[in-house]
């Protein structure tokens, strides 16, 4: 009798067991098809820039989603999984140099909040990344330095230099950037006595007498700044440490880059309390930088130090690809550091290009291919530029998304602004990117969703055609038309 009562209370807890485990399997059934079948009937919205038209970050038409159906090769589709997500958005930007400072100094007040409106607030293109020069770069009036030429002891260290223009314009675009602000500096050279070549151009190398003092003057520029009231968060060792220019530049091969930050830079970081300010390596090309995260990031006394790799767009100056696989690889190989795109810029300046189309999709490009590459953030080279390109103290003049003719007092748009503002208006700081393919090369396209669940699609066409593609999110799908060079938003 007793083992028949066991033998039923054991069928009795089976049973009970089996309820709830189909109680669970039925609640992972209802949530996995929740989650699929969420887009159907849902708002979309499209934003356009297109060449040929007036449309720039344009609202163009609101469509709603509907049950997806197996697509055919013959169609063209973006195709979107959110359930996949990748690295965390850190946000987008640009450099205020010397140049765009000087630049703006000479706007009319109206004009002058026209342009950090158009930057930095919500009815512009949000920036919130922030990149600026450590004393003189190419984009200054002249050279300089905060010390005095020989001073190794940093006695006479002092920016008073950067208060005349670069300070109150960084400390009023800064003012409009909410909770998510992220400034940082890079320097161009060392000082002149502080290098083999003894010049603070055409290359030359930090010689081992001054590794010292030179880690000490980052920390003397952000206590500086801070002193100002600019939180800083975070330098770059060198910018392009393997070109010899003409203009300010230092070269480190990638194992002296490697031991100034371990036994130097990011050693005295901490002595100092700063240990809380991130450390970006490489500042340089997509070329070689495999090389440079190999020979830092293998190294754990030196990794330690370092927040993630800094990189630039100009490997296609001789006329190649960009090289977006050596991201992916370095972000395979090391996934704890992070990528940050650091500076790109349309070089050549010609004024009479201003609207020049391919110019907007080189930032296009490069921008959907980075992030896809496991890129956390963007940041433009120079903000603002006269209509001259400059200026620029070697004649190395460049575009700027926008340029202020000083001679009218006008503020002229390029295409480039809106493209770049395809991103950085919709994704908000903390997005994380999600899984986002295409059927045809025609299309290029990423995906983030923001922490409030809305979901941005940035879709571009280089091509001379309009497109017709469907956008599939898990089994959702909306049918849509791509304007040619275009670049669309999807807000949903």
């Amino acid at each position: 009798m007793i083992f028949k009562n066991y033998r039923l209370i054991a069928l009795v807890a089976v049973f009970v067991v089996s309820c709830s485990n189909q109680k669970t399997k039925s609640s992972a059934k209802a949530e996995k098809e929740e989650s699929i079948t969420s887009y159907h009937s849902n708002p979309l919205k499209i934003y356009t820039t297109a060449e040929n038209t007036d449309l720039k970050l344009s609202l163009t038409d609101e469509l709603t989603f509907k049950s997806a159906t197996q697509p055919l090769e013959t169609e063209i589709s973006v195709f979107v999984n959110p359930n996949k997500s990748f690295q965390k958005f850190l946000g987008i930007g640009g450099a205020i140099t010397d140049a765009s400072a000087e630049v703006f100094a000479k706007l009319s007040s109206d004009k002058q909040e026209e342009l950090l409106q158009a930057y930095y607030s919500n009815s512009g293109i949000n920036y919130n990344i922030i990149r600026t020069n450590i004393h003189s770069c190419d984009f200054s009036s002249a050279s300089y330095t905060y010390i005095e030429e020989g001073d190794a002891e940093l006695k006479t260290f002092s920016i008073e230099k950067d208060k005349q223009y670069r300070i109150p314009m960084i400390k009023r675009a800064t003012a409009l950037i909410k909770d998510d602000l992220v400034f940082y500096a890079s320097p161009w050279s060392p000082p002149a006595f502080m290098k083999t070549n003894n010049n603070m151009l055409y290359g030359g190398k930090l010689l081992p007498k001054y590794y010292q003092s030179w880690a000490n003057y980052y920390v003397k520029f952000i206590e500086a700044y801070e002193a100002e009231g600019i939180p800083v968060w975070g330098v770059t060792i060198q910018n392009e440490p393997m070109a010899v220019q003409i203009w300010e530049s230092c070269i480190y091969t990638a194992e002296e880059e490697r031991d100034f930050l371990k036994n130097h830079l990011g050693p005295t970081f901490e002595k100092e309390g700063l240990k809380d300010k991130n450390i970006v390596v490489w500042d340089h090309n997509r070329d070689l930088v495999s090389h440079r995260a190999n020979t830092i990031f293998e190294d754990e006394e030196a990794a330690k130090y370092a927040w993630g790799t800094g990189f630039h767009w100009y490997e296609t100056w001789a006329g190649g690809e960009p090289k977006f696989d050596n991201l992916k690889n370095i972000q395979e190989s090391f996934p704890t550091k992070n990528l940050l795109f650091t500076e790109g810029t349309n070089e050549k300046f010609d004024a009479k290009k201003y609207q020049y189309w391919p110019n907007a999709e080189r930032y296009g490009n490069s921008m959907i291919n980075d992030f896809n590459s496991g890129v956390v953030g963007w940041t433009d080279w120079n903000i603002l530029l006269d209509e001259t390109g400059g200026p620029n103290h070697v004649g190395n003049f460049c575009f700027a998304p926008v340029h202020a003719d000083t001679q009218t007092g006008e503020l002229i748009y390029t295409p480039s602004y809106y493209y770049i503002g395809h991103f950085s208006k919709f994704i908000n700081p903390e997005a994380v990117r999600v899984s986002t393919t295409t059927s045809r090369s025609t299309l290029e396209s990423t995906t983030f969703k923001n922490i409030d669940g809305s979901m941005v699609t940035v879709v571009m066409n280089k091509t001379d055609d309009k497109i017709t593609y469907n956008l599939m999110v898990n089994d959702s799908q909306v049918s849509l038309e791509i304007l040619p060079h275009s670049m669309q938003t999807l807000l949903y």
